[in-house]
């Protein structure tokens, strides 16, 4: 999974992206204005995985892993800064490396200042989250009515041009781009239309922004209660906007110091300030919770592993992450839950309780099925 973190200058968003990666980071390429950006991949924990690599001593153990982007800021866009005024305001095209990144990331993580420090100079002056977010999220609507003007353009000649066997099709694709772009342009993004599987399908291609996941990340200041969740409705974000937005709070300075800690350490300063988990146990969470994805395991001797999928992937698609030929060739998948199977102390013991299953290719995955796929290919 690859996340892409943006916000604002001086929102924290390079120093939550060090917590959540530890400062284990290299830069790579130039975003727009020439600013640099930094990659960093983290290891998922997962306490399943050591309880299952203690039965099954295999050679390995693979947990999931994130790849986070740390993007050059957002400038504040004018239309958020004029708002008061009544201006319409304009804001940031998103375009280059950034915007490939944005188009291919899984989900946006959006750091939002929520903070007050005497040597950090807001780019507003004042501090605002909801000011903040939202302009955010307008720079990515308004880079998605961009490329969907772009689409229209190209699309209505396509249909002039077009056959009279092949215009049905051609406008088809055309009327949906109009959907969704009047959908857009009516503040409800991609995410939150309600379109058919076909009408997705046919906009995969323009890798629409305002059709990721987003998570807010609130970067709060260290005297900040720890057990006080920022809540998107406090902000008074329009109800249903608010959501389709998954929402964290936490002190990227604070959780960027206990990074770069030993974890003996950084586990007794959390528990003398009140810190139930780091900030990329929190971030992990709600970015499972809001992209919608669960992870069954797989065990053996020469592997024990933790795999990352969509929430009700259906058994036969869930194979395909392991390998796509075993989508093609799946027969059935044999299932075990976690806690059952640690429970009989092995699966052979499950089959004889009668709490290891067969199921066929339709089959829901459930977050900590341990399964085994019989394939033939």
């Amino acid at each position: 999974m690859e996340i892409a973190i943006i916000g604002l200058p001086q929102s924290g968003k390079t120093t939550l992206f060090n917590a959540l990666t530890g400062g284990h980071a290299e830069a790579t390429g130039a975003g727009g204005g020439g600013a640099q950006m930094h990659v960093g991949v983290v290891k998922v924990d997962d306490s399943r995985l050591p309880v299952l690599a203690k039965m099954y001593n295999p050679r390995k153990v693979v947990y999931p892993e994130i790849k986070y982007w740390d993007l050059p800021a957002f400038e504040l866009s004018n239309r958020s800064q004029a708002s008061s005024s009544g201006s319409s305001g304009s804001s940031l095209t998103l375009e280059g490396q950034s915007r490939n990144i944005l188009q291919g990331a899984d989900a946006f993580l959006v750091v939002v200042c929520d903070f007050t420090d005497p040597a950090i100079v807001h780019p507003a002056g004042i501090v605002d989250p909801r000011r903040d977010l939202q302009s955010v999220l307008e720079d990515l609507t308004l880079a998605d009515l961009v490329v969907l003007e772009r689409v229209s353009e190209r699309l209505e000649d396509g249909v002039r041009k077009s056959l009279p066997s092949e215009r049905p099709a051609a406008q088809r694709k055309l009327d949906i781009v109009k959907k969704v772009r009047q959908g857009i342009e009516n503040g409800v993004p991609v995410r939150r239309q309600e379109l058919t599987v076909s009408e997705s399908v046919s906009l995969a291609e323009y890798q629409l922004l305002t059709g990721k996941p987003v998570i807010a990340a609130f970067n709060v200041d260290e005297s900040r209660d720890p057990s006080e969740e920022f809540l998107l409705e406090d902000l008074g974000l329009d109800i249903a906007e608010s959501e389709t937005i998954g929402s964290v709070s936490m002190c990227a300075k604070l959780e960027s110091d206990l990074a770069l800690m030993t974890p003996k350490e950084a586990d007794e300063f959390r528990n003398e300030l009140g810190l139930a988990e780091s900030a990329m146990a929190k971030v992990v969470r709600v970015t499972y919770d809001t992209v919608g994805l669960v992870s069954f395991l797989t065990v053996g001797e020469d592997e024990v592993r933790a795999w990352s999928i969509p929430s009700g992937l259906p058994a036969q698609e869930a194979a395909g992450t392991i390998h796509t030929d075993f989508t093609r060739g799946f027969i059935r998948a044999e299932v075990i839950p976690y806690d059952d199977l640690v429970r009989c102390g092995s699966i052979a013991q499950g089959r004889k309780e009668g709490v290891l299953r067969s199921e066929g290719k339709s089959y829901s995955v459930r977050d900590g099925d341990v399964i085994n796929f019989l394939i033939n290919v």
